[in-house]
């Protein structure tokens, strides 16, 4: 198994462009070239969107070493954005403080006329993103990177791969050049799928949003015949748990149902 110190020295071979260090062609690949070889055959196997991205972000937070969290932004239909996949919920909550304020790394990647990388080192300091950077410092988020997909082409572009690091300056260069090769794997994987069009994303969003209003409606029913309340008041419960968790809501709601015999 690869070690730290192995993972590190392959990074810098990668970025210092040493590909001739092998002294034969039996030699073995390092860790971070057997990720990458390892990505495209899953991509290869892939045959939704949904696929691809998972795929994606999952070999994202292994070969972007000072990555602890990784997401996917994708454009909608009506122009906004949206997170269908991510490492961790924090990851979804930080995308969605950018949407918001219309402001941070993953949409101006989105959006850039340059090659589509931007990023921040120290986002308490607020100079790249003033609303935004102070914002994910509140939430322990230090530093950021996000590459657009596709990383060269012309915008306004489908989406962006965005890398999060607890520590500031968290990210390096090595990590930024590592990500510009993912998300050229990413971009060229979900271009192959021909499923990448607003109407695929939104209509899996639709089952989600309605998956969740099945369970929470469950959820509603367990807690008016329990505790003997209202509809309303129903909700109200399951909105403060929700917020005091830091869980969304129909995780909530899920924990309920799973365990109403403990009730």
């Amino acid at each position: 198994m690869p070690t730290d110190q192995d993972w590190a020295e392959d990074k810098q071979l990668f970025v210092e462009g040493e590909v001739d260090r092998f002294d034969g062609l039996s030699a073995a690949p390092g860790p971070l070239a057997a990720e990458f070889v390892a990505l495209s055959a899953a991509l290869l196997d892939a045959t939704t969107v949904q696929d691809v991205l998972r795929r994606v972000v999952r070999a994202g937070r292994a070969v972007v070493e000072g990555a602890d969290l990784v997401s996917v932004t994708m454009r909608a239909s009506g122009g906004g954005f949206h997170t269908p996949v991510e490492t961790d919920e924090l990851a979804t909550r930080l995308d969605e403080l950018q949407y918001r304020f219309d402001e941070g790394p993953c949409i101006e990647a989105a959006r850039a006329t340059n090659r589509g990388v931007t990023a921040s080192a120290d986002l308490g300091a607020g100079r790249e993103y003033p609303r935004f950077g102070p914002a994910a410092a509140g939430m322990g988020m230090h530093s950021v990177l996000a590459v657009g997909l596709f990383p060269h082409g012309d915008p306004p572009r489908m989406g962006a791969l965005n890398f999060y690091s607890f520590q500031r300056n968290g990210l390096d260069e090595t990590d930024r050049d590592i990500a510009l090769v993912l998300a050229a794997h990413a971009s060229t994987a979900l271009a192959a799928t021909q499923a990448c069009t607003a109407t695929d994303l939104e209509a899996a969003q639709l089952r989600e949003a309605l998956r969740s209003r099945d369970v929470i409606g469950q959820a509603k029913g367990i807690l008016m015949e329990r505790r003997g309340i209202t509809a309303a008041e129903a909700f109200e419960v399951l909105r403060s748990a929700s917020q005091s968790l830091n869980i969304k809501l129909a995780r909530v709601a899920e924990t309920l149902v799973s365990r109403r015999a403990d009730l």
